[in-house]
C-alpha cells in the first residue's frame, strides 16, 4: 500500500512547493494588474469590444529556433521556418525583463527550438529570477548534463518540462527523429539527482506525453517510470497534427486522446473556436528577434504586431495591431488562420 501512495505523496509535496515559488512572484502591483486584465477581459467579451487594461500577467520568451531533434510535427523539426533561425541575445531578454517587471508574474522561456542550444540561456534565466518571476522552460533533455542542471538550480528555474513521447527506443524516435530514449532518462536522473544534492525545491520537473496512435498504449507503464525516477508531475497531452483534415496515421483512434474528431469521413478540431481568447488579454510571445505575436500558435510569426528593435512593448501592446487583432477575435475567431488549430482545453493531467 505504501508503495503505490508514496509517489502521490511526493508528487503532493513537489506541487505544494512549487505552488509557494509561484506566490512569491505575487507582489501587491502585480496583482492589481491582474485584475485590471482579468476585469477588461469579461468586459470585452460581454460588449463585443477591445477594451483591455493593465499588461501581460505572463509572456513567452524563444530563446532560439535552433534544434537538435527533427520532429515531424515541428516547424523547427522540420526546417520548415518562413523567419531566420537564430539566438535571442542578452540585451533583448533584459529589455523585456526591465520593461515588464512589476506586471509579470511568468515566463515561459520557450517557442520553438532547443533553450539549452542559447548559451546564455540560463544567465537569461537568472536575470528574470532577479525579480522575482516565476520562470519555466520546456527541453528535449539531451543537454541535462551535470554541469548544466547544476546551472539550472543556480539561475532560479522553477518549472522544467521534459519532453517524452515513448518509453522505448523504438516508440520515442517514430517522432523524436534524432533523439535518443537514453538521454531523456539520463537528463531527467541528472536534474533529480542535482536537486537532491543541492536540496533545492526547484525546478518542477514535468514529463510531458504527446499521444500519438503509436504509443498510446504506452501510458500505463510510462507512469510507473516516471514516478520511480522521480519527476514531480506527468502531463498527458493531445498531438497538434498540421494537416488534419484528411486524417493522419498519428492521430489517435481512441477519441479521448485526440483533439480531433471524425466528421463525414474527415477530421475536424474538437474545439468550439467560441469568440474570444483569454491570451490575448493576459499573455504575449516574443521571438528571439524581437518580434511580438498574439500568441504560441504564431509558429511562423505571420501576424506580427510591431518588433521591440523599433519599439517598446507597452507601446506594441496598446498599438493599433493589437487592438484590431483583439477585435477580429471577438468579431470572429473561427477567421484567424492561427486559431483553427487551438489546442485551448485540450491537455490531459495524469
Amino acid at each position: 500500500m505504501w508503495e503505490k501512495l508514496s509517489p502521490i505523496f511526493a508528487g503532493m509535496k513537489a506541487a505544494f512547493y512549487d505552488a509557494l515559488n509561484f506566490s512569491r512572484a505575487l507582489k501587491p502591483r502585480r496583482m492589481v494588474n491582474a485584475l485590471k486584465v482579468i476585469s477588461s477581459y469579461y468586459l470585452s467579451r460581454g460588449i463585443k469590444k477591445d477594451l483591455h487594461a493593465g499588461f501581460p500577467l505572463s509572456i513567452s520568451i524563444e530563446p532560439t529556433t535552433s534544434c537538435n531533434l527533427r520532429c515531424p510535427q515541428c516547424p523547427s523539426g522540420l526546417r520548415s521556418f518562413s523567419r531566420p533561425t537564430g539566438m535571442l541575445e542578452m540585451d533583448l531578454n533584459k529589455k523585456v525583463i526591465d520593461e515588464l517587471k512589476d506586471y509579470l508574474t511568468y515566463i515561459t522561456y520557450y517557442f520553438q527550438g532547443e533553450p539549452y542550444l542559447n548559451k546564455d540561456f540560463l544567465d537569461m534565466v537568472s536575470y528574470a529570477s532577479k525579480h522575482h518571476i516565476y520562470t519555466a522552460t520546456s527541453t528535449n533533455a539531451h543537454y541535462l548534463n551535470d554541469e548544466n542542471c547544476e546551472r539550472t538550480i543556480e539561475s532560479g528555474l522553477k518549472r522544467l518540462i521534459i519532453s517524452i513521447d515513448g518509453i522505448n527506443e523504438e516508440s520515442y524516435s517514430k517522432y523524436r527523429i534524432g533523439g535518443q530514449l537514453n538521454k531523456v532518462f539520463e537528463g531527467t536522473e541528472n536534474m533529480v539527482k542535482w536537486k537532491r544534492k543541492t536540496g533545492s525545491r526547484y525546478p518542477f520537473i514535468i514529463w510531458q506525453f504527446i499521444v500519438f496512435e503509436h504509443n498510446r498504449h504506452e501510458i500505463p507503464e510510462l507512469k510507473r517510470i516516471a514516478w520511480d525516477l522521480g519527476v514531480d508531475k506527468l502531463v498527458i497531452k493531445t498531438a497538434q497534427i498540421y494537416d488534419f483534415t484528411s486524417g493522419n496515421e498519428m492521430i489517435p483512434e481512441e477519441g479521448k486522446f485526440a483533439r480531433y474528431k471524425k466528421v463525414n469521413g474527415g477530421y475536424q478540431i474538437k474545439n468550439k473556436l467560441l469568440n474570444h481568447c483569454w491570451r490575448l488579454w493576459s499573455g504575449s510571445v516574443i521571438t528571439w528577434d524581437g518580434k511580438v505575436v498574439p500568441c504560441c500558435f504564431d509558429k511562423d510569426a505571420s501576424h506580427e504586431m510591431g518588433n521591440l528593435r523599433e519599439r517598446s512593448f507597452k507601446g506594441i501592446w496598446n498599438g493599433t495591431s493589437y487592438s484590431h487583432f483583439r477585435q477580429a477575435i471577438l468579431r470572429s475567431r473561427k477567421e484567424i488562420d492561427i486559431c483553427k488549430n487551438c489546442t485551448e482545453g485540450t491537455k490531459i493531467w495524469a
